[in-house]
């Protein structure tokens, strides 16, 4: 690792606390991002939204004014925490009069909001105004276009004011479509603010307020992805977002606010001739449009908005053109605040002089348009050329489909100008950026959203055979990529209606439709209702989690229970309703459910929608079953008990057959390399205990009562104890760092503590967290950018090759594209976890396996051979602290230790205490990534000695294994048998190809395979090995028992496999006497050996040697491909039971493919032709 040090030019003096060396942290906290009167805080974009609501009640109570505030809106992506960070606030919002309302859905919150304005209006009025906030994100705003235009004609308050903050999801992260607000406010006469930074969302706001209370229009305030949800330190106090009442506007007689009695083309003429007015004057005055960059002989301008100007910007300083160069190059650029109406004077003064200007901006032409009209009548000689989404010759020069970033920038100004490019630095840039977009084209593997560990959408998603569904908004709607004949994506509240226009036309009389809780609220009920009116025949499958999980887990408005929704349906007039839950019992003596309303075990779902679909009319069954993820907070909480048992898998019994992942589709259950081929293991760090994997038909599951985690202590005392402080950045320019991992394992709290870490030290901190629906643990990048001093315009997102530190909690993650064009060979750094977490391929195909060297390799090829490195982070950090979710804590660790963090550790640590979570685990997860940094082998040795990565087998230690323990199995004669097929081959392999290679390898797998199938005594002698045991008091603690899940050969076998059965610690004795019994195995004395399982797996390894036999006698260079496909084929036939006599049925038809192929190797090769 010693590569990871830098040349000492760019580091000061050896110090491990940097500018906080001796420094006091205590009196710091992170409620000053709202107690703070005047200073610097450090506070994420939606923080800001309730920092300007506090804001302005401090404001108006200094002005001597009686006003309240008033929040409402619903939840959605950017804008997904909001109303989680409002309640978390609610006593400093009480302090300041200020109430949060959340809303059933955004149309009703705009309407609660009308009222605000309207209520001091009355003669009891309470308040002088209220200052009111709406909140939603894109789709949202469609929805309540309706109640917002009205709104915005009626008007505003001359002491309260509203802001309209639309959550927009240009790239749809986390939406069903892409968005774009501001053509829709504009259609309301709406006007727009866009802000560029967390520090404009605070300003802008405030501004905003006082537009809305100056113009009496509602004022939009457009909150993108990448300001709402980024995170820095940001200057507050009585001193920001100032704004004065412009001196060229007279307002009108009666004014421009509004009124309790006002008829319609009244509003209409008010809006359009006064208020409208009244806001370009109000951006008069208040420069909310502003010349940034300027020349005395200005030639080219540059118009910009929201966080394209940040882009802009990073671009500019990409090409090697600071302030200075670019007055020299003649370059005006231009900063758009008001985005609608855009100022028309300001806009003619910025373009007078001008040859030509490029407007940059996101998603379709908006600014771009206006300023055409703006300089439309300007005589042709003094009107500038204006380019933006097309170049002067009508080609697409600045996309408007997703999102733009800095390289996009960079390009369209080399084009747009190419004088801009001639530089060395710009030169160097652009090859940059193009061999960065050929090292992300491909990545090795791809991290797609699933559904959590122990989701109930796992098993309610699930449709009988023949049957089809309907996907909605929510969660659920991952359904789509699982294979289970489930369809459509729809707007919120629409789930079920499309059936109804489908129906007549289609065959098909019935379908299932998904529809979440949360939805349900919102406006999906409205859809059962249309369907009852319509007399649809169709099931709604109501998947009652008591979370909105997809924006944070907020329990619905109203907090219906299952009760409450199943009386509301049938009085809307749906048929028969079941409830279907994982505790039906909570239903005996517990809510009141509607009249005749069944309840059933979650196991019979498949049961209930068989009967359901053959139906008529409007049916409904609740899936009751708790989120996931909400559960596993609660339980970290102390809100819920924590399940006494945990399931683990003994994979010498295991098959690897995946049928505990078809059962649970849970992530969860992942492979697992051994000596005997790909197995399953349960990852207990992130395991929900749902226990569905147990119904894998598979006797290598067992449960443990009472178990806990193994935390291994290694030395006592503090791990990083001796070690030398390490040499940190001189820290003269900005330092970028890429925090890449999987959602849930802490990727966005390791930029949160090291952005609150720089505002310690007094530092400036960007961070932005692109999740989209990483919460499903899907992929999440941190971009955090630390700079010397704290700055009015920092910006989080990493400018291509801007990454100094690669942060890689997980490797498929590091190397998506996203990532891959941050970094810049020779000059990055990565310090990579290779523990390897299932993808959700691992769940739908038992045989997919990351391919880790290939991740490595693509990780070098970004940072160069020299700065790559890599650590078993998650097993380390697993073994040492009881939970994997502290590797990334540990990967920092190691990282500050070899001086590629230029912050100080006392900084780090108090951000750790700050944070409030896991405090002492996650701080010596720092520590133990220290001390790897410098003695990797002491850290591995703590961890218990693991086993960290096993080498390939060669083929001699291959077979000898195999051979060994096929003489546990049964005999050494045995052994001997499966020795002399394995020798044939390998002899016939070397004088057909030269050398024993392939086909030998897949003879000794596949013949092992059949040979050793794993019988009633076989399992039994599995579990009393001393191994299994060892490694069960290697791993856990406390004093737990051990639970068996079998399904005993004398049950009754069910519609497709025998009913599993738990047995206690005393089943061990059934054990010894069945592993006493294996040399019954196969003799007339044997009770098991007329099953029809065990004589097909006789026949089935006398068939293989006989297809061995014919394979070596005939095998030539032209038939060995035929010939390796037919001796690996067994490998397929794994599992137990109903499993394994499907994959026989499997084998069977691919074996007499192959036979054929093998034996007429001309005819196949013409068919494949």
């Amino acid at each position: 690792m010693d590569a990871l040090r830098r040349q000492d030019s760019d580091f000061a003096a050896p110090a491990g606390e940097g500018r906080a060396q001796g420094a006091d942290f205590s009196g710091i906290t992170l409620d000053d991002k709202y107690r703070l009167g005047e200073g610097r805080v450090f506070l994420t974009g939606t923080h800001a939204l309730v920092r300007l609501m506090i804001e302005q009640a401090r404001r108006d109570a200094s002005a001597g004014l009686k006003t309240a505030g008033f929040v409402s809106g619903y939840r959605g992506s950017p804008l997904g925490g909001l109303d989680r960070a409002l309640w978390e606030s609610g006593d400093i919002l009480q302090e300041h009069g200020i109430r949060f309302q959340p809303a059933v859905n955004e149309e009703l919150a705009a309407t609660a909001l009308i009222g605000t304005q309207q209520a001091p209006l009355y003669p009891d009025a309470t308040v002088e105004g209220v200052f009111g906030l709406w909140y939603g994100k894109g789709p949202g705003l469609d929805r309540a276009g309706d109640a917002l235009k009205h709104a915005n004609s009626l008007g505003s308050h001359p002491k309260g004011g509203v802001l309209v903050v639309v959550g927009d999801d240009h790239g749809a992260m986390s939406s069903s479509m892409a968005h774009q607000c501001e053509q829709v406010m504009e259609s309301w006469m709406m006007p727009v603010l866009h802000p560029a930074t967390i520090q404009e969302i605070l300003d802008f706001g405030l501004i905003g307020f006082s537009l809305s209370r100056f113009s009496g229009c509602w004022v939009g305030l457009k909150a993108v992805s990448e300001t709402v949800e980024s995170a820095t330190n940001i200057s507050v106090g009585p001193g920001r977002g100032l704004s004065k009442a412009p001196a060229d506007y007279a307002v009108p007689e009666g004014g421009l606010h509004i009124r309790l009695m006002d008829p319609p083309l009244g509003q209409e003429v008010r809006l359009q001739k006064n208020k409208l007015p009244a806001v370009h004057a109000f951006a008069r005055a208040n420069r909310l449009d502003r010349i940034e960059i300027d020349s005395p002989r200005s030639r080219i301008g540059i118009v910009t908005t929201g966080k394209s100007h940040l882009y802009t910007r990073q671009a500019l300083e990409a090409l090697g053109i600071d302030d200075k160069a670019a007055a020299s190059l003649g370059i005006r650029l231009y900063k758009i605040g008001l985005a609608w109406p855009l100022e028309p004077d300001g806009a003619l003064r910025f373009a007078r002089g001008l040859d030509k200007l490029l407007v940059i901006e996101e998603k379709r032409a908006f600014i771009e348009t206006q300023i055409k009209d703006i300089l439309y009548d300007l005589p042709a000689a003094e009107r500038p050329a204006v380019l933006g989404k097309k170049d002067d010759k009508g080609k697409e020069l600045l996309s408007s489909l997703g999102e733009l970033d800095a390289a996009q920038v960079a390009r369209a100004l080399a084009r747009f100008e190419p004088e801009l490019a001639r530089g060395i630095k710009a030169r160097r840039h652009l090859a940059l950026l193009d061999s960065q977009d050929a090292a992300a084209a491909a990545p090795p593997a791809l991290r797609p959203p699933y559904f959590c560990s122990g989701c109930p959408h796992n098993s309610s998603t699930k449709v009988p055979e023949g049957s089809r569904a309907l996907a909605g908004t929510g969660c659920h709607l991952m359904v789509l990529g699982m294979q289970r004949n489930t369809s459509t994506i729809l707007h919120m509240g629409g789930e079920g209606v499309n059936w109804i226009g489908m129906a007549p036309f289609l065959a098909g009389s019935h379908i299932f439709q998904n529809l979440g809780d949360g939805t349900y609220v919102h406006s999906g009920y409205l859809g059962i209702r249309q369907a009852v009116a319509s007399k649809a025949t169709m099931t709604f499958k109501i998947l009652y989690n008591d979370a909105v999980a997809m924006t944070g887990g907020q329990a619905p408005e109203g907090h219906p229970g299952v009760g409450a929704i199943s009386r509301q349906i049938r009085a809307e007039g749906v048929g028969e309703i079941a409830v279907v839950s994982d505790h039906p019992e909570r239903f005996r003596h517990g809510e009141k459910l509607a009249e005749g309303v069944r309840v059933y075990h979650r196991d019979e779902l498949d049961a209930v929608q068989r009967r359901f679909r053959e139906l008529p009319g409007v049916t409904a069954i609740i899936y009751d079953q708790p989120c996931a993820t909400e559960l596993r907070r609660k339980r970290r909480r102390g809100e819920a008990a924590e399940p006494g048992s945990r399931v683990y898998i003994n994979t010498d019994v295991c098959e690897g057959c995946g049928d505990c992942s078809v059962q649970s589709n849970c992530i969860s259950v992942m492979p697992v390399e051994t000596p005997f081929g790909r197995k399953r293991e349960i990852a207990q760090s992130s395991c929900n205990k749902d226990m569905s994997c147990l119904k894998g038909f598979c006797p290598a599951m067992v449960t443990l009562d009472g178990a806990s985690l193994r935390k291994h202590g290694g030395v006592s005392g503090d791990p990083a104890a001796g070690l030398p402080a390490p040499r940190l950045p001189a820290f003269r320019r900005p330092h970028g760092i890429l925090i890449a991992g999987i959602g849930g394992t802490g990727v966005v709290t390791v930029g949160q503590i090291l952005g609150v870490a720089a505002h310690l030290e007094g530092r400036g901190a960007a961070a932005l967290d692109f999740t989209g629906l990483a919460q499903k643990g899907g992929g999440v990048l941190t971009h955090l950018t630390l700079y010397p001093e704290p700055t009015e315009e920092a910006s989080a997102r990493l400018a291509p090759g801007g990454a100094d530190l690669l942060l890689a909690g997980d490797m498929v993650v590091a190397t998506g594209p996203e990532a891959m064009k941050t970094l810049r060979r020779g000059h990055s750094l990565a310090v990579c976890n290779s523990s390897m977490t299932a993808t959700a391929n691992s769940v739908l195909d038992r045989d997919y396996a990351l391919d880790e060297d290939a991740l490595r390799a693509h990780i070098a090829q970004g940072t160069g051979e020299e700065n790559a490195h890599f650590v078993r982070a998650s097993a380390l950090a697993e073994a040492l602290t009881g939970d994997a979710i502290t590797a990334n804590m540990f990967l920092l660790g190691l990282a500050w230790q070899k001086g590629a963090v230029p912050l100080g550790e006392a900084a780090i640590l108090r951000a750790i205490e700050l944070n409030g979570v896991m405090c002492d685990d996650n701080k010596r997860a720092f520590a133990w990534g220290r001390r790897a940094a410098e003695d990797r082998q002491a850290v591995e040795k703590a961890a218990g000695g693991l086993d960290l990565r096993e080498e390939a087998e060669d083929l001699k230690d291959l077979v000898e294994r195999r051979a060994a323990h096929l003489v546990d199995y049964k005999s050494e004669a045995y052994a001997q048998r499966y020795r002399a097929v394995v020798e044939r081959a390998r002899k016939t392999e070397k004088t057909v190809c030269g050398a024993e290679g392939e086909l030998t390898r897949a003879v000794a797998t596949s013949l092992h395979r059949l040979m050793a199938f794993k019988d009633e005594y076989e399992v039994a002698r599995l579990y009393l090995k001393g191994g299994f045991g060892e490694e069960l008091r290697a791993k856990f603690d406390g004093p737990f028992s051990l639970r068996y899940h079998f399904a005993p050969p004398f049950l009754p076998r069910g519609a497709d496999r025998r009913a599993k059965r738990s047995f206690g610690p005393w089943f061990i004795h059934v054990l010894k006497a069945l592993a006493a019994m294996k040399g019954l195995r196969g003799t007339m004395f044997d009770p098991f050996a007329r099953q029809s399982e065990r004589r097909e797996e006789r026949r089935l390894i006398g068939e293989f040697e006989s297809d061995i036999d014919e394979i070596l006698e005939g095998l030539t260079a032209e038939r060995f491909d035929a010939a390796l496909a037919l001796a690996a084929l067994p490998q397929s036939i794994r599992g137990f039971g109903p499993v394994k006599e499907a994959a026989i049925r499997r084998a069977a038809g691919q074996r007499a493919e192959l036979l054929e192929a093998f034996r007429n190797p001309a005819r196949a090769a013409m068919v494949a032709q």
